[in-house]
């Protein structure tokens, strides 16, 4: 069929006599009219349906398992991990056996629009930010002619923005939570685990996680003395940072251990003994369950106004309302990247000394008439007779 489109002639091929009868042909030549008249090249609508053909094969999960492979390397394990599951949960079961050109907007609206219903509003959005980019890189292989995703992210609901985690930040409420923890009904390497993340300010991971052979230069039997003080040295590998960093061993944080918190570990060491790790699971190996303080707080009065994470927030109001000449010092010791990086590179010997001091102010103000952490753990051998 010939036929002019943008001022150019053009030959349309339908297809081969006797393969093609000649009624099929006149059909197809009525529908390219009908392109024509609409302003669309059915030259360009033609090889349209020959690249879906050609991709009716590649399923959504087959790209997307592709995609993840792809991504990978830029992951941590844990993030790899929790990208995949969230995959496999919300979005396989939907559109994971459909063709990428079979999949269209209305489709991928409806299957976020089901986490949205849960009331996961960020995850919903986590997961269409992951379509689109299983599509984009579809896309650039030549597997599919156009991302779905991009066009629903207007409308999904509005992201409720991050809340800040729930934390006391009143000294002697911080206090008064020591105190409801200590008479909780738990176990006592829970209130140890408690006490130690108070006293350190780090993320509750890196205190489930914490191993014995990260701590260095402590006397466990005598008085914290000496000019070599105690200090935790926790692996870059277990901070929140990216790939690339974990690798570096030399950005591993150091937490000066004030005398409250070696207090903390020679107690929980008489619980615990030499296993792996300093605040152990019920079972031989384990770590303490990720939401065991968490449930030790709500057993107080508390319960709502502060969760683990909430005692950095803690940590850094209490001691810049003290010392508010010390702020970069106090950002340093969370671990917060400082703004100028030639000085948080100099001397950094000199910078552990007065973190030091400042760790042991915390633990002189927090610990003020607290029991103390022998007590907790004596209390586990008498339960045990």
């Amino acid at each position: 069929m010939k036929y002019r489109f943008g001022g150019k002639e053009r030959l349309l091929t339908f297809g081969t006599f006797p393969d093609m009868p000649l009624a099929e042909a006149r059909q197809l030549r009525d529908e390219a009219r009908r392109d024509l008249r609409d302003k669309v090249d059915p030259a360009a609508v033609k090889r349209q349906a020959a690249a879906e053909a050609a991709l009716d094969g590649i399923t959504f999960e087959a790209m997307a398992r592709a995609w993840h492979v792809h991504q990978r390397p830029r992951w941590t394990p844990v993030h790899a991990g929790e990208v995949l599951a969230g995959l496999e949960r919300d979005v396989f079961p939907a559109i994971g056996d459909k063709a990428l050109a079979a999949i269209d907007v209305p489709m991928v609206l409806d299957l976020l629009r089901a986490v949205e219903r849960r009331g996961c509003l960020e995850t919903a959005r986590r997961l269409r930010q992951r379509i689109s980019a299983v599509f984009v890189l579809a896309m650039s292989e030549g597997k599919a002619m156009a991302d779905p995703a991009a066009i629903v992210r207007k409308a999904l609901a509005p992201s409720m923005g991050a809340r800040r985690q729930p934390a006391l930040l009143d000294l002697e409420d911080a206090r008064a939570l020591i105190a409801a923890a200590d008479h909780a009904d738990a176990v006592p390497v829970v209130k140890l685990a408690s006490r130690f993340l108070a006293l350190t300010a780090v993320r509750m991971a890196c205190v489930r996680s914490a191993e014995w052979l990260e701590f260095e230069n402590v006397d466990w039997d005598g008085e914290v003395i000496g000019p070599t003080l105690p200090v935790w040295r926790i692996p870059a590998a277990k901070l929140k940072l990216t790939v690339a960093k974990k690798s570096d061993v030399l950005n591993a944080h150091l937490v000066p251990l004030s005398r409250e918190a070696v207090d903390v570990l020679r107690a929980v060491r008489t619980l615990s003994g030499r296993g792996r790790f300093v605040f152990p699971g019920a079972n031989v190996g384990t770590r303490i369950g990720e939401t065991a303080v968490g449930r030790l707080y709500a057993q107080t009065r508390f319960e709502g106004r502060h969760v683990p994470h909430g005692w950095r927030a803690t940590f850094s109001t209490v001691l810049n309302e003290r010392f508010p000449a010390q702020r970069a010092l106090i950002d340093q010791a969370l671990g917060h990247v400082a703004k100028d990086k030639v000085e948080a590179a100099y001397n950094r010997a000199a910078q552990l000394a007065r973190r030091r001091t400042l760790f042991q102010a915390w633990g002189t103000m927090l610990m003020a008439g607290a029991v103390s952490p022998s007590a907790l753990a004596a209390s586990a051998a008498v339960k045990r007779r």
